[in-house]
């Protein structure tokens, strides 16, 4: 695998051209995109989240579009609509911004929740029906949503079903004082994407993704994952606990990762490492551990603490 992990540290490299000091953050965006993973960014404006996505999808060579939302957004502003030509005298369908490689959804809490559900089929089928007519959508469609976790006016909270559909949910955080140094030096007039490498491609990709499905996991290793799913549902702290598809989605994870540090088989440090972007949007907390400030990051560690790694 050490073909992945060299790809993974030149396109890491590139993107430090325009974001500075965030290669942990990135890392985890290409193991969602490379393992077929929506990914939900969570963090306060201004904090270079559509710069990054904008970024990552001209590096890919992906098609990009984006759509703010707003509470007044449409289910048929993202699907497309089927309307009348005159000229053809016939009905015709108008595809939304839906149909793409990466989709950023910015602010995707402030849309109503029918219009955030528009996205549920996208999300899970990767096709999209418009009238009754269904539409597959890109091989490599990926959903990158943004939500502002500090502003709740005139904002609809994801429901707990889309939430599960997201394969990791990060946070980019304020940068060091010296990266913001740098990238005041780099872009502090402007994001030029010209500067930037396309490393891949879509057959590129999908070569990787297929070699990443030959990555081998041991029995102990599965055991190990289900193990950590399960015992998310037995904490006293956690009213909520992960579902089958977070087990689904961590073992993924843990293979992408694997194979982004060159190794053709999981190790449990690759499950540990993978646990928390991939868990703790799913969980939900018991109402005397929110009064506590007893937070699912912590619990997650705790869980990754009690939980014997079998040998």
């Amino acid at each position: 695998m050490k073909e992945i992990k060299d790809i993974t540290e030149k396109i890491l490299n590139e993107t430090e051209k325009i974001i500075i000091g965030k290669r942990e953050q990135v890392k985890y965006l290409m193991t969602a995109f490379l393992s077929d993973g929506h990914i939900l960014l969570d963090d306060v404006p201004g904090t270079g989240k559509t710069t990054l996505v904008k970024t990552l999808a001209h590096i890919m060579d992906c098609q990009f579009n984006r759509i703010q939302f707003v509470s007044d957004l449409m289910p048929s502003d993202i699907l497309g609509i089927n309307i009348f030509n005159q000229k053809s005298n016939d009905f015709e369908i108008k595809k939304g911004a839906v149909f793409t490689d990466i989709l950023l959804a910015d602010e995707i809490n402030r849309a109503m929740p029918r219009t955030q559900s528009a996205l549920l089929e996208a999300m899970e089928e990767r096709q999209v029906t418009i009238d009754g007519q269904s539409f597959n959508l890109p091989e490599n469609f990926t959903v990158i949503a943004t939500e502002n976790p500090v502003e709740y006016e005139s904002t609809f909270n994801l429901p707990i079903a889309q939430l599960d559909r997201f394969f990791m949910k990060i946070s980019l955080g304020y940068p060091k004082a010296e990266d913001e140094e740098a990238m005041l030096k780099a872009s502090g007039d402007g994001v030029d994407f010209s500067v930037l490498s396309k490393l891949l491609d879509t057959q590129k990709i999908n070569k990787i993704k297929e070699k990443i499905k030959d990555i081998y996991v041991s029995e102990e290793v599965v055991s190990y994952i289900v193990r950590l799913v399960n015992k998310t549902r037995e904490d006293g702290d956690v009213l909520i606990g992960a579902s089958p598809r977070a087990t689904k989605h961590l073992y993924k994870a843990s293979k992408t990762w694997a194979a982004m540090e060159g190794r053709d088989f999981v190790t449990p440090d690759d499950v540990q490492a993978t646990a928390i972007p991939v868990l703790h949007h799913r969980l939900v907390m018991e109402s005397r551990a929110q009064l506590n400030n007893y937070d699912i990051k912590t619990v997650i560690k705790d869980i990754i603490s009690d939980v014997e790694v079998e040998k």
